[in-house]
C-alpha cells in the first residue's frame, strides 16, 4: 500500500520541486499569496454574518497582485489577466467600504 501511494504521489511532489528549483523566490511569494487567501477564506467563513471587511480587503488585494506578478513572471496571461481583475474589483470593494463611512 505504502508503495503505491508513493507511486502516486511522486510525480507531484517532483513537480512541486521543480517548480522551487526553477525559481525559489516566485515560490514563496505564491506559498504567502495562497497562505493569505486561505486566511482570508477562514476568516469570512468564521465571521459571517459581519466579517472585517476593512482587514480582509487589503489582504486580498495583496494576495491577488502578488499572483498577479507570478503570473507575469510565468508568462500566463490568464491567469495574469484574472488576477488583475480581481484586484481591481477588490480595490473598488474598498473604496465603496471607505466612502460608506464617511
Amino acid at each position: 500500500m505504502n508503495s503505491r501511494i508513493k507511486e502516486l504521489t511522486q510525480p507531484t511532489i517532483d513537480w512541486v520541486y521543480d517548480d522551487f528549483k526553477s525559481n525559489s523566490f516566485r515560490f514563496c511569494v505564491e506559498l504567502f499569496a495562497w497562505a493569505i487567501s486561505l486566511g482570508c477564506a477562514i476568516t469570512m467563513a468564521m465571521t459571517v454574518p459581519n466579517p472585517p471587511l476593512f482587514q480582509m480587503y487589503p489582504a486580498w488585494i495583496l494576495g491577488c497582485a502578488m499572483y498577479a506578478w507570478a503570473s507575469y513572471s510565468r508568462k500566463s496571461f490568464g491567469m495574469l489577466v484574472n488576477y488583475l481583475l480581481l484586484v481591481s474589483i477588490d480595490s473598488f470593494g474598498l473604496y465603496r467600504l471607505f466612502a460608506q463611512e464617511n
